[in-house]
């Protein structure tokens, strides 16, 4: 039983009495969170709901990030990994290649490999199907989350067809799920100055409601930090939740603090721990309906991240193996744990470690093979 802390902002009080009987909070909660300096007493209400969902336990997964290309027909002032097709430094992999990456980060049996990449001017549909095809003939097992909402809308929009042939289409081609990513905030306010080439939130949503609708399981993110408010990031919140509502297709949320090296906002300070771990508390509490809260240690380095696993979070991800995009834009964690540091980390973090499938089904694993406990 956790000892109850003396709260210095007595104005959270009404907000404790709702977690207490599980209350959903309002936008005006959302706000009083974020207002508050008070982040002991945020991370104890956090630290209640995630203990109720899942007691001490404390996710993680073995897996392989994938990025095809990072050439990109979009400029987004945040990003860092996105170049033009004219630049010396882009590269575009073929479909050779990827499968070949993608075998090298199955040396530890990885039961997911994440695939995310530029919006690339010539890459077809077609070749992603193929791309997706030779991973599932190569690897059968292993669970494939591909394409964010904004890069289906673009092989849509670039195929002439519509949303839900275009998921279909890679469905039929071994896309198993889809991660989150893309969403940044969803005020126009905001996208017009960091993302003003990417689809809108209302886009953005109505991608994972169509995706949701066909039977594929998605994750969400917030990226803060940056010129946003707190009250664009409650908007964020409070929509993710309406449509979780709607269709119950988000698995996990994901706050990923906005790394500003090599970008055009670089002149932005960086998040603080008190910035990530709030951000953490506060989805928690917010997002009711939503499973999962995920500290991405790559963004938050893997001290934050075990912190976290106190202030609402219950996920800390994967072995993730060469991520590019938060590296590009000065992320300076290493590019992958190996199996047994993270087992370390939430071993000391004080939580019972849980290896899962990207469905949160557990993982039994031996010295040469996993099964997954369905």
């Amino acid at each position: 039983m956790q000892l109850e802390p003396n709260f210095e902002d007595q104005r959270l009080l009404p907000i404790l009495e709702k977690v207490r009987t599980g209350e959903r909070l309002t936008f005006e909660d959302g706000m009083a969170l974020y207002r508050s300096r008070d982040i002991l007493a945020i991370g104890h209400m956090a630290n209640i709901v995630r203990e109720r969902l899942h007691g001490n336990t404390t996710f993680f997964n073995v897996n392989r990030h994938i990025n095809p290309t990072d050439v990109c027909v979009a400029s987004c002032r945040l990003c860092a990994f996105g170049k033009k097709a004219r630049d010396p430094k882009a590269y575009t992999m073929s479909l050779e290649q990827v499968w070949e990456v993608a075998g090298k980060g199955y040396s530890e049996a990885a039961t997911e490999f994440h695939i995310v990449g530029g919006l690339h001017p010539e890459l077809t549909l077609d070749w992603f199907c193929q791309m997706l095809r030779g991973l599932k003939q190569r690897y059968p097992r292993v669970h494939l989350k591909a394409f964010t909402m904004v890069e289906i809308s673009y092989l849509a929009q670039r195929q002439k067809i519509g949303i839900r042939e275009t998921l279909e289409r890679l469905r039929e081609a071994g896309m198993d799920s889809m991660p989150g990513g893309g969403a940044e905030i969803f005020s126009e306010r905001v996208r017009r100055i960091i993302c003003d080439h990417k689809i809108d939130g209302n886009e953005w949503l109505n991608v994972a409601r169509i995706a949701h609708q066909a039977g594929l399981k998605s994750n969400c993110t917030m990226l803060y930090g940056h010129i946003e408010t707190a009250d664009d990031r409650m908007d964020h919140l409070v929509k993710l939740r309406s449509l979780q509502d709607e269709t119950h297709g988000f698995v996990t949320f994901i706050p990923l603090a906005f790394h500003p090296d090599n970008t055009p906002l670089q002149h932005i300070a960086k998040t603080t721990g008190f910035d990530d771990l709030k951000n953490i508390a506060v989805s928690r509490l917010m997002l009711d309906n939503i499973p999962h809260i995920k500290s991405y240690w790559v963004m938050m380095t893997p001290r934050i991240a075990q912190v976290a696993q106190r202030f609402g979070a219950d996920d800390i991800d994967g072995t993730v193996v060469e991520e590019k995009i938060y590296h590009d834009a000065g992320a300076t964690t290493s590019q992958s744990l190996r199996r047994g540091d993270l087992l370390r980390l939430i071993q000391a973090a004080g939580r019972e470690p849980v290896e899962r499938d990207t469905l949160y089904r557990p993982v039994e694993r031996t010295e040469t093979a996993f099964t997954v406990l369905v």
